[in-house]
């Protein structure tokens, strides 16, 4: 199955009992349609957690808001809570990740700072020497 959707956090690394670690991360899907003799579209959002156990040093990219594009399977935990009402969660068990650009903001970014402005003495022309 494959899923495209954004971390709604970032990514955190468990270690298990023996040594080997897996990465946790919740991504939500977002979709829209349009519902049978209505004019409004209905925006639906579905919350999945992952996990992926391939490689651990992925989860330094995986960071709130960044696109993501997810092979693997799904499967659904289910269980009761402590009022004895039964819950139930997706998961998503990732074989493979691909990396779709940076979220949509990044707080200590050099590239998100104020650009400086050109004054009329700084601007020059553009030249034609264009290769095409």
């Amino acid at each position: 199955m494959e899923i495209t959707a954004r971390l709604t956090g970032d990514a955190k690394i468990s270690t298990l009992k023996n040594d080997r670690q897996v990465v946790n991360f919740n991504v939500a899907i977002n979709d829209s349609y349009k519902p049978k003799g209505s004019s409004e579209i209905t925006k639906l959002v579905t919350y999945v957690q992952c996990a992926y156990w391939v490689n651990s040093n992925i989860a330094q990219y995986l960071t709130k808001g960044t696109l993501v594009e997810l092979h693997g399977r799904i499967g659904v935990n289910a269980y009761n809570n402590m009022q004895g009402e039964a819950k139930a969660a997706l998961t998503f068990h990732v074989n493979s990740i691909k990396l779709h650009g940076k979220p949509k903001y990044e707080s200590n970014s050099t590239e998100a700072a104020s650009p400086t402005p050109i004054t009329a003495d700084e601007k020059s022309e553009p030249t034609d020497d264009l290769p095409f």
